[in-house]
């Protein structure tokens, strides 16, 4: 029945989007939300699964550029929950943002909190998520915005579109994951499978009946809008037999990417146009699985589902079945980069460029007000007095930038600040350089003192201020690719590298024509990204990983961008139903 369900919602879409792929007008959307509990079967494991409306995933929220949009969040559990809308601006509307402690206190049980935002200057694919503790391993969905005018990049001969949301799916309630992780001090367990729009695929145990499987025409061209809700893991994604082309990432038109494969970060999203170029009656596979970088414990699973063609098929049968999970395993090998494939990864990373053309122009700041470098870093923090920790060598992990592990204050920030209330919640003295100079991704993993620093502390910057940040990996505990998401602006990927960022040489190499504008950035594995932004939304944004295990350790940061001189320029009071803590 939850296949059937999700059989409907898909078809509606796809004929919602045949019909109507862009629009000049605009209006006011209105949704409503229900956080709740509902029993979920899979991989032969029966729970009840935090979700919105019922639905795992969560219902698709389709509007349009220009639309004005309100969405209803009433909260049916006992326990706190807030909703992100990711990679939505929300000019002037920080008051929505939704990160629990950071733009608003959480909506408590029996309560809701309608989200109210206006969608300007964005169009394509981007998601939405639970923003408390690990909610959003099953609390998400896709959030499109379509276009005023028609899509750049052969809009005119595109069939329909198919939405693929990855995730990941626990047998334990992650609410529990997440708080033995804290309490232990180790890394948390792995999830016991992915999935496509919430469906494992025959691979994993007791799931055969739960594959997604999409149907395409021969010789059609469609859109596939791939959206990567993972909560701690980078994926590889592949269509067997079929050439993708990358037109759009995070909501932003790209210059055409022809590819075999993607890699695609939590939080990231990645519109394809997929060819139906095989005969008709084939069926192929579509599959993700993990990019590894960690020598932590991961799940080295892979999801698949199947592209289906109509035309003559052979039945549904267990015969059929049991052949079809034989060569689907055999085939994933073929369709995929190998998990530890830096080399693809990071071609495929480079190969992405902003559209730049006359409608569509790349903003890139081509000077800058001030550079911020922070390094991005895991940590061993020595064990409390008469406590046993589980972590290596006795110790806790935990994460940081600039050597400051990041604090959630009791209440929100965005409030505090408002209200000019800030003494016990932040201060604004994050360092903007690294504390000490070392050899940042050449240094021993495990031998020198990783302790770290705890605070809520945040830097302030002017309206307007052309904005640069060098995020530097490095090596203790271990190299690795971590995903960084900016709530409230677009950047701008001018830089990046492998081993130390040099300030002297290494901006001489930006690419300031048109490079990659994102809201979530993969650093890549032992390197450094340099973003620029234009800070031009008032409020308090946060920056973390998108991993949500580094999150929860303290891999996170915090700016504020002030008031402009005009009235237009400043943040809106809050609404009258925003949450008390």
């Amino acid at each position: 029945m939850e296949n059937l369900g999700f059989l409907i919602i898909s078809t509606f879409l796809l004929l919602f989007t045949t019909l109507l792929p862009y629009s000049s007008a605009s209006t006011t959307r209105r949704f409503h939300f229900n956080v709740e509990w509902k029993k979920v079967t899979r991989l032969c494991h029966t729970k009840q699964l935090l979700t919105v409306n019922g639905q795992y995933p969560g219902p698709t929220v389709a509007v349009h550029e220009g639309d004005i949009v309100e969405i209803k969040v009433t909260n049916r559990i006992a326990h706190n929950t807030t909703i992100h809308w990711h990679g939505l601006r929300q000019y002037r509307t920080g008051w929505a943002d939704g990160p629990a402690y950071i733009t608003q206190c959480p909506i408590r049980s029996k309560q809701s909190y309608t989200y109210r935002f206006k969608v300007e200057d964005q169009r394509g694919t981007l998601l939405w998520h639970a923003h408390h503790s690990w909610q959003r391993a099953s609390v998400y969905g896709a959030f499109i915005i379509y276009p005023r005018q028609p899509y750049p990049f052969s809009g005119s001969h595109i069939q329909s579109e198919i939405p693929i949301i990855l995730g990941e799916w626990w047998n334990d309630d992650v609410d529990n994951v997440e708080k033995a992780m804290m309490k232990t001090g180790a890394g948390a367990k792995v999830s016991d499978a992915y999935t496509l729009n919430g469906l494992p695929g025959p691979l994993y145990p007791c799931s055969t009946k739960d594959t997604f499987t999409a149907t395409v025409d021969a010789g059609k061209t469609y859109i596939l809008r791939i959206i990567n809700a993972a909560l701690n893991n980078e994926l590889f994604v592949a269509v067997a037999n079929h050439t993708l082309t990358v037109v759009e990432v995070d909501a932003v038109y790209t210059k055409p990417v022809h590819t075999k494969a993607i890699m695609i970060a939590p939080g990231q999203t990645t519109t394809l146009l997929l060819r139906a170029d095989q005969l008709p009656g084939g069926e192929f596979l579509i599959a993700a699985t993990p990019y590894v970088t960690s020598v932590f414990p991961f799940n080295n699973s892979t999801t698949v589902g199947f592209i289906r063609y109509t035309g003559k098929t052979k039945p549904e049968n267990s015969v059929n079945t049991r052949r079809r999970r034989r060569l689907t395993a055999m085939s994933t090998v073929a369709a995929l980069p190998n998990m530890l494939d830096t080399k693809f990864a990071t071609k495929f990373s480079d190969s992405i460029k902003s559209l730049g053309s006359a409608k569509y122009p790349c903003k890139v700041p081509t000077k800058i007000d001030k550079r911020v470098i922070t390094t991005i870093s895991l940590n061993l923090q020595d064990c409390p007095l008469n406590q046993t920790c589980d972590g290596y060598a006795g110790k806790r992990f935990f994460a940081s930038m600039n050597n400051i592990s990041f604090v959630r204050p009791p209440i929100s920030i965005l409030e505090s600040y408002y209200k000019k209330q800030s003494k016990g919640v932040f201060s604004l003295d994050f360092p903007e350089k690294p504390p000490n100079r070392f050899d940042f991704t050449g240094v021993d993993p495990v031998s020198e003192n990783m302790n770290t620093e705890f605070g809520t502390k945040l830097f302030e910057v002017e309206f307007g201020s052309r904005l640069e940040i060098v995020f530097q990996g490095t090596s203790f505990l271990n190299i690795e690719n971590h995903p960084l998401h900016v709530h409230g602006h677009n950047f701008f990927v001018v830089g990046r590298g492998f081993g130390n960022f040099d300030p002297e040489k290494d901006p001489k190499r930006y690419n300031l024509v048109d490079p990659p504008e994102r809201n979530t950035f993969a650093v890549p594995t032992g390197g450094w990204a340099a973003i620029r932004i234009n800070a031009d939304n008032p409020g308090v944004w946060f920056i973390h990983c998108h991993l949500e295990q580094h999150t929860s350790w303290g891999l996170a940061m915090g700016f504020i961008v002030k008031d402009g001189p005009l009235p237009s320029q400043t943040l809106l009071p809050p609404p009258h139903d925003l949450p008390q803590c």
